[in-house]
């Protein structure tokens, strides 16, 4: 039996997104051009050997990366081709028919859909908006069991732009000790903090943990598709076996881009800019939201994205293909991360983009409103 499913978010996205007006469908900021990223790194690469590069990214970049992870070195990273293909190697590593994963959710939907297509038992940890998104400890330790294999942790959350508190962290590595478990830290929001402080990586808390990260949400680079593998060296190096099998290296050009984006000077200064977009456009969005008096929401902590809950008469993916058809506006729907009645906006975008789309969203729910009186 094919356990393949479909990736409903993916799908949604990639079908739609350059077929729109406005796409509130993204969670990270308005990307950078690469004229600006050359303008902030001072360089150029035009002479730049377009050859294969170092497969598992070269020194100069692997080493800026270890910097952001306390006791990493070169050895313990692997670069990939964005962090999809290190979510990918990872599970692929891990994971074997029988096995149980368990998951935080909700999540980017990934890493349980290759665990279901491996042929492992998928248990669902839940995020409680109770309480503020964070999940019930008792949960964590109830469904890691003695077949448990993986952890799948994304922190800061997607969707919901929560970050996990220190209790709930503690939670998850006690249980994870407990039967010894692999936890898989998706951590690709970490630097998009609204207060500024960096959510604390997994990497270094116990002796399993593999964390993946890119420049796409955070940094604003999405189309250099550069992401990363932090892993124990022997877990880092079997990783990098199995990249031979994918993309076989990073390309020459991204991977000297991503190494002069994360240059410190320079990263300062696009973190920066990150964090004028996520002031920005939160400030409107919660405006917005009050506005419109159907929606309930926790502010983000981080990401540029909000997870609302709305009070209207329409199933999520059929209200995200209303405001698509009539709009021209592209949302992601709550179904796709299991949760309906429930809509993720983006609000990385410029300024006015941002009130723009938002105006038209406006417009559907306004349309719908009149329906819930009776």
């Amino acid at each position: 039996m094919d356990r393949f499913r479909p990736f409903l978010m993916e799908r949604w996205q990639s079908t739609w997104e350059y077929e729109v007006e406005f796409n509130l469908s993204e969670s990270g900021v308005h990307p950078l051009t690469v004229g600006e990223l050359l303008a902030l790194a001072g360089a150029d690469v035009d002479q730049l050997v377009l050859g294969y590069g170092q497969s598992n990214g070269s020194r100069e970049l692997r080493g800026h990366i270890a910097r952001l992870y306390r006791g990493a070195s070169e050895s313990n990273i692997v670069v990939t081709n964005g962090s999809a293909e290190a979510n990918f190697v990872v599970m692929w590593n891990l994971v074997e028919a029988g096995d149980a994963v368990a998951a935080i959710v909700p999540t980017y939907m990934q890493a349980p859909g290759l665990a279901h297509a491996l042929r492992a038992e998928v248990r669902e940890i839940p995020l409680r908006l109770e309480l503020d998104w964070q999940p019930d400890p008792d949960d964590i330790a109830a469904r890691v069991t003695e077949r448990t294999r993986v952890i799948v942790v994304t922190n800061p959350n997607n969707p919901t732009g929560a970050v996990l508190s220190e209790e709930a962290r503690t939670a998850i590595v006690r249980a994870a000790d407990r039967v010894g478990a692999w936890i898989l830290a998706d951590e690709v929001y970490t630097g998009a903090e609204l207060s500024g402080r960096v959510t604390p990586s997994f990497f270094g808390e116990y002796p399993r943990v593999v964390a993946t990260g890119s420049l796409s949400k955070a940094y604003g680079l999405p189309g250099l598709r550069v992401g990363w593998v932090v892993a124990p060296v022997d877990k880092a190096a079997e990783l990098w076996a199995r990249t031979d099998y994918t993309t076989i290296s990073p390309g020459e050009l991204t991977d000297r881009l991503a190494a002069m984006a994360l240059r410190p000077d320079v990263r300062d200064r696009i973190m920066e800019r990150t964090r004028t977009y996520l002031h920005g456009g939160l400030a409107i969005l919660e405006e917005w939201m009050r506005e419109q008096g159907v929606f309930s929401w926790r502010p983000p902590q981080a990401g540029a994205i909000c997870f609302a809950k709305y009070d209207l008469p329409m199933n999520s993916s059929e209200l995200a293909e209303r405001l698509r058809a009539d709009r021209s506006v592209l949302v992601v729907p709550g179904d796709h991360f299991g949760l309906d009645g429930h809509i993720r906006l983006g609000y990385g975008l410029p300024q006015n983009a941002l009130k723009a789309a938002l105006s038209r969203v406006a417009e559907t729910v306004t349309e719908l409103r009149p329906a819930r009186v009776g």
